[in-house]
């Protein structure tokens, strides 16, 4: 359960490193935006290498990677609609859905 709460985390501030400055800072120079950018994905490693690593052994690499991708649309969908102002769309459903169809087979036997 450590491994998923730190992701979500980690997810978190990845999710605002990558778009937030497509936001809050628009008008400013794009290297600007990536320093920004570069300073908070700083914090999102010092959760996520430690997630990984604390989880990797008890889920192999690929169960990893497809809970990362799960966990990144449940925090991106929230943070695109009430952050950035997006229309929520049923393609995040569709979307949610092909990622179950992967959690399927990542875990199963």
């Amino acid at each position: 359960m450590r491994t998923i709460v730190l992701l979500a985390l980690s997810n978190i501030f990845m999710t605002f490193a990558w778009y937030a400055h497509l936001k809050n800072l628009k008008a400013a120079p794009w290297y600007i935006a990536v320093a920004v950018s570069w300073g908070i994905a700083f914090f999102e490693y010092l959760i996520q290498v430690p997630a990984n690593r604390m989880g990797y052994g008890t889920f192999s690499l690929g169960q990893l990677k497809i809970m990362q991708e799960v966990i990144t649309l449940a925090v991106f969908v929230p943070f695109a609609v009430y952050y950035m102002g997006q229309p929520l769309k049923l393609d995040y459903l569709w979307a949610g859905c092909c990622l179950a169809g992967a959690v399927f087979f990542i875990f199963r036997g």
